[in-house]
């Protein structure tokens, strides 16, 4: 079957097939799901530290008027 009809028969699109196979072409099952643990966990990080900072320049500021 070609990559352009298992494309339409799932729904998406060639350049997402492709994408997806650099990504995830050589790893196994086991890897890919550690791959997207990690990568959610570091998604939680990043949201977490964007808050600290956030935290940390609103007490800035509230320091700055006393």
């Amino acid at each position: 079957m070609k990559v352009k009809d298992l494309c339409r028969k799932h729904g998406f699109s060639e350049p997402s097939y492709y994408a997806w196979k650099a990504k995830f072409g050589g790893m196994n099952v086991s890897d890919a799901q550690r791959l997207k643990g990690l990568e959610a966990e570091n998604t939680k990080l990043k949201k977490l530290l964007a808050n600290s900072m956030l935290e940390i320049d609103a007490m800035r500021e509230v320091l700055k008027g006393k």
